[in-house]
Order: C-alpha cells, then structure tokens, then sequence
C-alpha cells in the first residue's frame, strides 16, 4: 500500500467526520451540479473516499442512472460501500482501483475531488480521466481542489490553509506545521503546482469550461465539456 493510501486509511473515522460536514456538503451539492447530469446517465468520482458525494450523484442520475466510486484505499471504501448499503442503492457501486488507471471506459460524467493534489502526474491523469468521458461521445467532468485563497477574508486565513495541508500530508511532521504558519511560507507549493497542472490539462481538452470558488475563496471548481 502507498504512503498515501495508508495515511488516510488510518484517519478513515475523521476523514469521515471532515468530509461530511454541512459546509462541505453544499460544496459537494454544487460540485456534481457542475457536471450537468441526466437521469440515466453513469458518472465515475475518481478517489470516492467514504462515499461523501455518492448521495449527491446518485440524486442527479436517478435510479436509472450508474454511479461509481473509485478510490484504492480499503478503510475509506468501506465506509462507502456501508454507506450504499445502508440507503439500499442497487446502482450505486463503491470498487478499488487507481485514479491514474481508470477502470472504467466510458462514462458521462467525471468527478475528482481533492485527489489531482495526491498524484504525481495530475496532468496525465486528467487526459485520462478525459479519454473516459469522450468515450461516451461527450460529457462534463469537474475537477474540486483547494489552494490558497485570494478572497480578501481568505488570505487572512491562509497560514491556517498551509497548516492543514501539511498536517494533511503523509510525510510531514509536526515541525512542518508549525513552518507552514510563518509568514511567506511555501508549504503548500507542491498541492499548487499539481492542482494548477490538472486545470490547465483540462482547459486543453474542454468546451464550455466553468469555474467557481466556494469557501472564502479556498475552493475551486473547474468542470469543463470533452
């Protein structure tokens, strides 16, 4: 197991707890609007977690619809598939796998929250994760990510950003957080590059590109048409 699938999956119970939180839920709410989804459609969230955007995409699909949630982390997909079992959703199916390997071919929409920052080629990733929604000859796919703030209320809460993110990555150390909150700190600078690298493969690829910030600024939603 990875690094970072062996970090979350030993903070599966408060990932949980972050991910469902109301605020966070109403970032998701908008999230899966961005991708414009039919009743019928199949829509695939690469790196699904504990499930926290299933309930919101299996409302957008209907029960006609496919939702599949991918994520390579053990503890977080059984959280979701109890999830699934618990609102008894037929068609609603939490699997294993890597977000650079798709293991699904066609999709008419794609989701990926919060994971670009995680993988070392996000830019490839993302033309992958295009090739799936091309395939079903045209669909949307979203990109969410959270970057440091420009909002005027949102920088004055930026070393507090940076602190999170280190406390977040598998590799820190305590030493690292504390860092992350002096002044001019640069942190976070790899969660920027990655994140910028999967926006622009995206723009590259996709029509009727959208994009909003919830979050006093500190999160991002680039959803785009290929």
């Amino acid at each position: 197991m990875s690094s970072v699938a062996a970090f979350y999956g030993d903070n599966a119970a408060l990932y949980d707890r972050i991910a469902t939180l109301p605020p966070v839920g109403r970032w998701r709410a908008r999230a899966v609007a961005a991708l414009d989804l039919d009743p019928g459609d199949t829509v695939v969230e690469m790196g699904c977690g504990t499930g926290a955007n299933l309930p919101y995409l299996r409302t957008a699909v209907g029960p006609s619809g496919r939702v599949v949630g991918v994520d390579l982390t053990g503890p977080l997909l059984e959280r979701a598939r109890d999830r699934i079992a618990r609102e008894g959703w037929t068609n609603v199916h939490a699997v294993r796998g890597d977000a650079t390997v798709p293991p699904v071919a066609a999709a008419d929409g794609l989701l990926a929250t919060f994971v670009v920052g995680l993988l070392a080629d996000p830019a490839a990733a993302v033309g992958d994760w295009c090739d799936v929604v091309a395939a079903t000859g045209g669909g949307r796919l979203a990109l969410v990510d959270a970057t440091a703030s420009s909002h005027p209320t949102g920088r004055l809460l930026n070393p507090a950003f940076r602190a999170f993110v280190a406390a977040g990555a598998p590799s820190s150390s305590p030493g690292d957080v504390v860092r992350a909150l002096a002044p001019g700190s640069d942190l976070d600078a790899p969660l920027r590059e990655r994140v910028g690298a999967s926006r622009r493969a995206l723009a590259a690829r996709a029509t009727d590109r959208r994009y909003e910030t919830m979050g006093v600024g500190f999160v991002g939603v680039l959803s785009g048409t290929v």
